[in-house]
């Protein structure tokens, strides 16, 4: 039992941080209807700024704390995170209004291609450290009610605690604030928004600014626990089955979507994995995600979308 909600709570965890990149692909969708295949490349993009700035900032200013530091490379890096989104709405999205599906697919496609190549050339491609004091240390719970108690990574729950939190911030941002009704406004139909005076141009910044900005949490906490390499742009690309899981356009929908399936990798890792030959956790998600895109193609929680002819 004890190791069985070892595993339970291992992939509650990691199902968080699946849930915190998912959410950045559902604010684009729901605000501008565009599937923002650049949700990885972001992720990188902002982990490097936050590694180099943390790294640089000490030296070109000339004092040692590691907390002022880290808190300078978070404000720099969502400043450019910002600039990001800015340059996006300018250069690509107030010119393609109005056009296909596809084609603001692709043109995602090409910003996450600029940004994996622009990232690595200003801040460079080799393995770099994020150091924000998260405990490396396992913690061990429940010694007096499971016979070696439950083992518990301390850095997976800080960072499950982040995510959270980060959570909850987008939901009152969402709910209480008259911007965050804009965005609800304008993800129901652009051009009602429009006819009583929200500014396109202003909510995609803003959009796409939240989403830098959870991209950058994101990535600061997978590259605390990874280090921040090429590889992490992949590691958002298990967002994809989350959101198609929770549904495209549920926040909700993309924190319950994380969750089962970070329980579902693990689970299915350490219980079926020896009658199967193991490596089910590579592919879980994207097998779990292609069974509802069979039976329910709108997620658990995404609006169904009926066509009247």
């Amino acid at each position: 039992m004890g190791f069985f909600l070892e595993t339970l709570f291992g992939g509650l965890m990691v199902g968080m941080l699946y849930s915190l990149i998912a959410i950045g692909f559902v604010l684009i969708y729901k605000a501008s209807g565009v599937f923002n295949f650049a949700q990885g490349a972001m992720v990188l993009f902002a982990a490097l700024a936050m590694a180099r700035f943390a790294e640089w900032f000490p030296l070109w200013f000339g004092f040692e704390s590691l907390l002022l530091a880290n808190i300078l490379a978070f404000i720099a890096a969502m400043a450019v995170m910002i600039v990001v989104a800015w340059l996006i709405e300018r250069l690509a999205l107030s010119k393609l209004v109005n056009q296909e599906g596809i084609t603001l697919l692709m043109a995602t496609l090409g910003i996450a291609y600029f940004l994996d190549g622009v990232g690595q050339t200003i801040f460079g491609n080799d393995i770099y450290k994020i150091d924000v004091g998260m405990p490396k240390e396992p913690l061990m719970v429940l010694e007096g009610t499971f016979p070696g108690g439950l083992l518990l990574s301390q850095e997976d729950l800080a960072a499950a605690a982040v995510s959270a939190a980060l959570v909850v911030v987008l939901a009152i941002f969402f709910q209480k604030t008259a911007t965050g009704r804009a965005l609800r406004a304008v993800a129901d139909d652009h051009q009602a928004a429009q006819s009583i005076g929200i500014p396109l141009s202003r909510i995609w910044v803003i959009v796409w600014s939240v989403a830098g900005f959870s991209a950058l949490v994101a990535g600061i906490i997978w590259g605390s626990k990874l280090g921040v390499q090429f590889s992490l742009s992949l590691v958002a690309l298990k967002a994809l089955p989350v959101v198609i899981l929770g549904g495209l356009t549920s926040i909700p929908g993309a924190i319950i979507g994380g969750l089962l399936i970070g329980v579902g990798e693990k689970l299915s890792e350490i219980y079926l994995g020896p009658m199967l030959g193991g490596g089910i956790e590579i592919w879980f998600a994207y097998v779990l995600a292609l069974v509802f895109l069979l039976v329910r193609p709108q997620g658990l929680f995404g609006e169904k979308i009926i066509d009247r002819v």
